[in-house]
């Protein structure tokens, strides 16, 4: 499989499109959402109508505080393939101009779907089914070709519930490798654009959907098939459905090879505390490149009477805007570098081995009260690594294992659990920023 092209953000691009950033050293900050993702090289993007581009009001917003946008509607097969075989990209290509013309990156939404299918599609079966969604993932994808940044190629294939299943739809019935070939022929139309899954309710990490796509991503990855990102779609109910783990979710799909997108955020009532949560959570991860609401103004939102956007109806600044922009400047939620070094200790030095497995490990993302650490466990598939913590600090948060600790909470151990063959966590350094974990041993079996 020849390389994809990864995405490169440059600080001269950003500039122009978006403007003013932090300067290092200074006071100023950045004063619009886009230009204050842009200085940790993300996009802060939006859903995007076509009929409201003729909206002043609405394309000053746009324009003002976006780097990144998403159509709503306007590219799903519905809109772009109404009858088969006859393609109609007027609306989309109106927003992807729009975008063009003022520096904006699109996302395509979304490529194969088993919703909002017309009627001619949705009488189609089997084989039939299977040529008809590959030609037009084809022929949509070629269309946009060089003008769209990522891709949705595959949108909410599983089902909710306890059971990390498929779900049961006319594209699963194809065919358990629908996904694959869906990716596969939007790679071959579109070889530059970055390719993710997106899907709904793959927020909480113990979840069985969560975990049923992040198997499936590991096995993308495993065997070639070509997937750049993971799109979260983060519709929240208010605080009460953030869940707490969702940074370890957002790193374990990281931890994978991909990028992760936040990519159709919206909260119930806007609460500052979730949408600043949710921020922090993406800057904490050096792979969460996107975070995209689900429209600009709350009148503009599929949930309108819920009132979750950042801007109320007549387009003014909701606290929760503030609190976005806050998080955003401030860059990360422990308000370091992200590109401090880590705490000292020499990384490349092997780690002890024993009982036929070696522990390595990779130092994280490094913010003032605390910092990552991945292990990758080489020479079994079954093990369990044990890490030494040096008092006071303490592990917080750990992806990808299942722990148990001694006595004195200071030594845990890491068993797998299906995850694959990398694990990490997050320890709080508790004023002692010199230590860092040590492995003592790693067991197979």
């Amino acid at each position: 499989m020849r390389i994809r092209t990864a995405v490169v953000v440059s600080t001269v691009s950003l500039l122009a499109a978006v403007g003013t950033l932090v300067v290092a050293g200074s006071a100023s900050a950045a004063s619009t959402l886009g230009a204050s993702a842009a200085q940790s090289g993300r996009y802060f993007g939006t859903a995007v109508a076509s009929g409201r581009l003729g909206d002043s009001a609405y394309t000053t917003l746009l324009d003002r505080e976006f780097n990144q946008v998403t159509p709503e509607n306007e590219m799903k097969i519905d809109a772009t393939e109404p009858q088969r075989g006859q393609f109609s990209y007027g609306n989309a290509d109106r927003i992807v101009q729009h975008a063009a013309s003022h520096g904006i990156k699109v996302r395509g939404h979304t490529l194969a779907w088993h919703s909002q299918q017309p009627g001619w599609m949705q009488s189609l079966s089997g084989s039939t089914l299977r040529s008809a969604i590959l030609n037009h993932v084809t022929q949509v994808a070629t269309h946009f070709r060089g003008q769209v940044t990522w891709w949705d190629v595959v949108n909410e294939a599983y089902a909710d519930g306890s059971s990390g299943a498929r779900r049961d739809s006319n594209l699963q019935r194809t065919g358990n490798d629908w996904i694959e070939a869906a990716f596969r022929a939007a790679d071959a139309a579109d070889p530059n654009a970055l390719l993710c899954y997106n899907d709904y309710n793959i927020d909480n990490w113990n979840d069985a959907k969560t975990q049923a796509v992040y198997r499936m991503v590991q096995d993308f990855k495993s065997r070639g098939v070509p997937i750049d990102c993971v799109g979260l779609q983060s519709h929240f109910t208010g605080g009460s459905n953030y869940p707490s783990n969702y940074r370890t979710t957002l790193s374990s799909f990281a931890a994978l090879g991909v990028d992760v997108h936040i990519t159709e955020l919206d909260i119930r009532n806007a609460p500052t505390s979730a949408y600043s949560s949710v921020v922090n959570d993406c800057l904490a991860v050096s792979r969460c490149k996107v975070i995209t609401v689900w429209g600009i103004r709350d009148s503009d939102s599929w949930r309108s009477g819920e009132s979750p956007l950042l801007f109320d109806g007549s387009g003014n600044k909701k606290a929760a805007y503030n609190a976005v922009l806050t998080a955003l400047n401030n860059g990360n939620p422990g308000g370091g570098d992200p590109t401090t070094p880590p705490p000292t200790g020499n990384p490349t030095t092997p780690p002890p081995s024993s009982g036929g497995c070696t522990a390595s490990v990779t130092p994280g993302t490094v913010w003032g009260d605390r910092y990552n650490t991945s292990v990758t466990v080489s020479g079994a598939s079954t093990w369990a690594v044990v890490v030494a913590i040096t008092p006071p600090q303490k592990i917080s948060t750990i992806w990808n294992g299942s722990a148990s600790w001694d006595s004195s909470g200071n030594v845990m151990t890491m068993r797998s659990n299906g995850s694959g063959n990398t694990f990490g966590f997050t320890t709080m350094m508790n004023g002692n920023s010199g230590a860092r974990p040590q492995i003592r041993s790693c067991t197979a079996g």
